[in-house]
């Protein structure tokens, strides 16, 4: 069982923010990764298309013996995780917007969420907010378009700086001093946030911590693989291939493949 595959699934490119820090960490884990790149976003989809397309991911994932899936995107997360785990047998690691760590380390009361709509408008996202930060001023700014740049290659693009400090903007009069990053594909414009915003804003994303606890739960259930073999790692999209590649700076290959 430990040989096995790490199953990763994202609607689209951005997952791989969370692959890379899960291959950091365990170099002698097998991953497969599905980017569901013609479906992105999820975000302005509805609960049920969006549980919908999580099984569908889940099973192909499953299908290819995988012993873990990560659900490598915040919407799947907030939207359909509790029905994965509940219909499959096989441990889910889910990404929720760091919220907690933001507001309790705010000095200023005040933080930003930048995420999609599917993940603002969900009820876990809510039942989050309101038990760490009721107390607090949380700007939450939906992203839209932001995916659907950095999915066709356009994410060192004018039209995503000029984005990005339309969403910020109101964040920076309201003195927030956290950002929260609340989409897999948002870690991937940090260069261009350190750019825009101050220095003493903090920029929060859930890469590592998806990691540790991906770790984690392996451990619990003797899944890690301790080989100092070769990892075997295969990446699928059915949007261009080229696109993903580029995020990965070429290290990687990356298939098409029609899920």
């Amino acid at each position: 069982m430990s040989k096995l595959p790490i199953g990763i699934f994202d609607s689209g490119v951005g997952g791989t923010s969370i692959w890379k820090e899960i291959h950091s960490l365990l170099p002698n884990e097998n991953t497969i990764y599905l980017a569901d790149s013609i479906n992105a976003p999820y975000g302005p989809k509805g609960k049920e298309a969006i549980i919908k397309l999580s099984i569908k991911n889940t099973e192909y994932l499953l299908s290819k013996n995988c012993k873990l899936i990560v659900v490598a995107c915040n919407t799947a997360t907030t939207n359909a995780i509790d029905y994965l785990r509940k219909t499959y047998t096989v441990p889910f690691i889910g990404i929720d917007p760091a919220i907690k760590p933001a507001a309790l380390q705010t000095q200023t009361n005040a933080i930003g969420i930048l995420a999609t709509k599917g993940t603002l408008s969900s009820t876990l996202f809510s039942k989050t907010s309101g038990l760490f930060a009721s107390n607090i001023n949380v700007l939450e700014q939906v992203g839209e378009g932001i995916v659907e740049l950095i999915e066709s290659g356009k994410l060192h693009s004018e039209e995503m700086r000029t984005l990005l400090k339309l969403y910020l903007q109101p964040m920076l009069d309201a003195h927030i001093d956290h950002l929260v990053l609340g989409c897999t594909h948002y870690p991937y414009f940090m260069p261009i946030l350190i750019e825009l915003l101050p220095n003493h804003v903090r920029i929060i994303d859930s890469g590592e911590a998806v990691a540790r606890q991906t770790k984690a739960v392996l451990e619990q259930r003797g899944l890690l693989n301790t080989e100092t073999l070769h990892s075997k790692n295969k990446l699928f999209t059915n949007g261009n291939p080229d696109v993903m590649q580029s995020l990965l700076d070429g290290k990687f290959n990356v298939d098409y493949l029609d899920f």
